[in-house]
């Protein structure tokens, strides 16, 4: 693996980082109050291409490799955690499912407005019963002539009650176990029997809408199908495995915010008639600080290297996600800490990043399913 960059991923990582620095720190503080979905950010992401980093130019995206495209979304992530997930849920969840499963009409129609950013994306698959137990889902789809008929619901759908596409995974043959799951394409404006039930009042991760959906009797054309059914349940677990890179990178991304903030009040903060930086105990802080992003920076890289390779990077994957949400909550957290009592208050961003950095631990393969496949993997 080569570690240097080439003057386009610098290109790349340099332009999102000036973007983030000028249009998204500024506001950050007002996404996580009001909560409200950031469109006029999502728009300016749109127009730079970052909404389609990694799918071709053919279909609207900027045609990314995925070194670049997790440097660019840990730059959005460090800016702000929940559009980091907006960016995210849309481009390695929902673009992905119908980039690598649809077909050419499909990917025309629907990956296209994805990657331009016209369209938002959603990846509906956890359910009240089913989170990693995936097959327990018991949501359906029914053929009836040249339709489905989707009956269910949907529980922490990132994106889910703004997404224009929304990747659906239901059961078409509810006694077949894991190979009985297919996933479909739905629209939620056209489509009747459509129905957001609410959204979440999180801890963090505000500014992007966490879902609970109901499917009641909706119809949809058989040409939805994204590809063949019963293939539902390994397309989700290849969708999840490239997706656990860019939590990785959101996990870097957070906590490289927290880390120069931490830096930038150190050097501010007197006490004993010095800045706090000068105590070696701070000192020893920030060096693990530094040093955990720097190597879960380098298993987010590894893993997309060999992505890129096209080799087997399932245990890489997890290993990338797992450390990196990890440390993303450890350096969180020191950033409270060298910020004092001024850490726990709203006045600065410290407990919002801590907040923001839990949610890597949980979503795209909780740390105890992660510590499973890489143990399955190992052991093989």
């Amino acid at each position: 693996m080569d570690f240097s960059l080439t003057p386009e991923q610098k290109q790349i990582r340099d332009m999102v980082a000036d973007f983030v620095d000028e249009e998204v720190v500024p506001v950050a503080a007002e996404i996580d109050e009001t909560d409200e979905f950031p469109w006029e950010i999502v728009d300016e992401l749109a127009d730079l291409g970052l909404m389609g980093m990694p799918f071709p130019e053919e279909y609207g995206g900027a045609g990314l490799d995925y070194h670049a495209y997790p440097m660019a979304l840990a730059e959005i992530a460090r800016g702000s955690g929940g559009l980091g997930t907006i960016v995210a849920a849309h481009i390695s969840l929902a673009g992905n499912m119908v980039y690598e499963f649809g077909d050419e009409a499909q990917k025309e129609e629907y990956l296209t407005p994805l990657a331009e950013g016209t369209d938002i994306g959603a990846f509906a698959l956890s359910e009240p019963g089913a989170g990693s137990d995936v097959p327990a889902m018991e949501t359906t789809a029914e053929k009836d002539g040249d339709e489905y008929v989707i009956d269910g619901g949907k529980l922490w759908i990132s994106n889910g009650s703004v997404a224009d596409t929304v990747t659906v995974f239901a059961k078409t043959d509810p006694d077949a176990g894991n190979k009985g799951i297919s996933s479909f394409i739905v629209r939620p404006e056209e489509d009747d029997g459509f129905i957001v039930e609410g959204t979440e009042h999180k801890l963090g991760d505000k500014g992007c809408p966490t879902a609970e959906l109901r499917f009641d009797d909706l119809r949809i054309p058989e040409d939805r199908l994204l590809g063949e059914e019963g293939r539902g349940f390994v397309q989700a677990l290849k969708t999840l495995n490239g997706g656990r890179i860019t939590i990785a990178a959101r996990s870097v991304g957070i906590a490289q915010a927290a880390l120069d903030e931490a830096v930038k009040y150190a050097n501010q903060r007197e006490q004993f008639d010095q800045p706090i930086a000068q105590f070696q105990t701070i000192q020893h802080k920030i060096a693990d600080m530094d040093t955990k992003i720097s190597a879960a920076r380098l298993l987010m890289h590894d893993a997309a290297d060999k992505k890129m390779r096209g080799e087997d990077f399932i245990k890489e994957a997890a290993q990338a996600k797992l450390y990196a949400s990890e440390i993303s909550r450890e350096v969180a957290n020191e950033g409270i800490q060298i910020h004092g009592g001024y850490g726990y208050t709203k006045d600065f961003p410290a407990e919002r990043f801590y907040r923001d950095a839990k949610l890597n631990e949980i979503y795209e393969g909780t740390s105890e399913i992660l510590r499973n496949t890489i143990g399955q993997k190992v052991l093989e």
